[in-house]
């Protein structure tokens, strides 16, 4: 076994406490989400709010006045159904990378909870799918997927990363939501229950990402260095991106869908909202030296 090996061994041993507790938090709050909800009929996005209007991609500019409210109230439910729908998106490609860790030797300490991570978001994307399903549609992706290397350390590294950058976003959306009472309960229900699970998992992608940091990011040389903050720069803005989705706004009634998502993208308004949601992310990218300075292109 190399030194790094062993690093890496004995700073994931130090994060079993944190495991454990949280392993077991899964084992006795798991929910049936086959039976923890029942689904409506049919739901009226012109009498009921899906999405909380502050947290809509075009609140605070140009776009969101003179509207009516029953075209705000449809306008939000289609971000709802965006924002679910980037949650699917984002727990398929994050099933997938935990499945490839599972048993990996220098992982098995974990791969007890690893099971409940995955299962849980699977668990998720019955709920976000239930609803795009039903109600609505599930918007496409634009992200397009770049190749974490062939490093093994790099690529765990951004694994990790973007997993925790993607999970913070939503999850105060989430927050913010579930306590949102004008919202129907359908959908504060969905931001609760992802919430309840996402708390464990924050604990654990920001544990297994300083435990990763700290053992490889010394050896790793400037150009690697940069390219993996330059990747996660990126994945900032790539993610941001999708918030603000031509489709929704097409959907919406829009005439010219497009520049109205770059017109809301550029807004003032908007980049304080992309800050301030990202602002306990990027905290801890900082502190731990990921990051060296604030994403510019995303806010």
């Amino acid at each position: 076994m190399t030194a790094q090996q062993q690093q890496l061994r004995a700073a994931i041993a130090a994060m079993s406490g944190t495991v454990d507790r949280l392993t077991e938090q899964s084992r006795v709050r798991y929910r049936n989400p086959y039976e923890a909800l029942s689904w409506p009929e049919s739901v009226d996005p012109d009498q009921d709010w899906f999405f909380s209007p502050e947290l809509t991609s075009l609140h605070g500019t140009d776009h969101a006045l003179p509207v009516t409210e029953t075209a705000a109230r449809r306008l939000a439910f289609h971000e709802a159904a965006n924002f679910f729908s980037l949650n699917i998106h984002g727990e398929k490609s994050l099933m997938a990378g935990l499945a490839t860790r599972m048993y990996r030797g220098d992982l098995v300490e974990v791969s007890d909870y690893l099971h409940h991570f995955l299962d849980e978001e699977n668990k998720h994307s019955v709920y976000f799918g239930g609803f795009c399903r039903r109600y609505a549609k599930l918007y496409r992706s634009r992200h397009v997927p770049f190749t974490d290397g062939t490093d093994r350390s790099v690529a765990d590294v951004l694994f990790f990363a973007k997993a925790l950058l993607f999970e913070e976003h939503a999850d105060r959306y989430n927050v913010l939501q579930a306590g949102d009472e004008r919202l129907h309960e359908l959908a504060r229900f969905i931001n609760r229950a992802h919430h309840a699970d996402e708390t464990r998992h924050l604990v654990f992608n920001r544990a297994i990402v300083q435990a990763l940091w700290d053992t490889y990011a010394p050896g790793w040389d400037e150009a690697t260095l940069d390219d993996v903050r330059a990747r996660i720069n990126q994945f900032f803005v790539t993610t941001w991106r999708e918030y603000y989705n031509p489709d929704v706004y097409a959907d919406a009634g829009f005439d010219d869908p497009w520049q109205v998502a770059e017109d809301a993208w550029g807004d003032p308004a908007q980049r304080a909202h992309r800050r301030s949601i990202s602002t306990k992310c990027l905290r801890f990218f900082l502190s731990i030296g990921i990051l060296e300075r604030e994403p510019a292109d995303a806010f």
